[in-house]
């Protein structure tokens, strides 16, 4: 997989005026130890709100926050994630104690919830997951490519049951 994003970051000149303050390009890396899923980790924060000013606030976002399972997990704070999905990889069931963007950027994948319920996105399409265990199946001939943003919540609750983070070893 040749995933790569172009990631640029904006900030402020010593007279507040508005600049560029990066513009690189980021190579996909195998992610968790999944050969059939490589991914970039664009941004995160671990607050709100935002600290948007500060050189080591910055350097801290660039760098990410996520360092365990897919979520910042300090209760305030975001990630914003390029990933792409080979065809025919195998799935693997998560949740997540996130509230998650999935916006399929090219080709197709089936988001199958364990339910049995399974939705086919094409591209363009948008998920909203709230806290489900689910998997993204790529059933295509081609690489899907999804962006993430994923923003800390409380774990999902049905009834008196809190749902926490599952999320299985490779």
């Amino acid at each position: 997989m040749a995933l790569e994003v172009r990631r640029i970051v904006t900030g402020h000149d010593a007279s507040g005026k508005a600049i560029v303050k990066t513009d690189e390009r980021l190579q996909a890396v195998s992610r968790l130890g999944r050969p059939h899923i490589a991914g970039c980790e664009i941004w995160s924060t671990d607050e709100m709100p935002v600290d948007i000013t500060s050189e080591e606030a910055e350097a801290a976002q660039r760098a990410g926050f996520v360092k365990r399972y897919n979520y910042v997990g300090t209760g305030q704070g975001t990630v914003i994630r390029v990933i792409e999905f080979a065809p025919s990889a195998p799935k693997f069931m998560h949740r997540t104690e996130t509230l998650d963007y999935a916006l399929l950027l090219s080709g197709e994948c089936d988001l199958e919830l364990d339910s049995g319920e399974v939705v086919h996105m094409t591209t363009g399409d948008l998920a909203v997951q709230r806290g489900t265990m689910h998997a993204w199946v790529n059933h295509g001939p081609a690489p899907c490519v999804f962006a993430f943003i994923l923003i800390d919540a409380d774990p999902a609750k049905v009834g008196r049951k809190e749902l926490h983070t599952h999320f299985p070893a490779p």
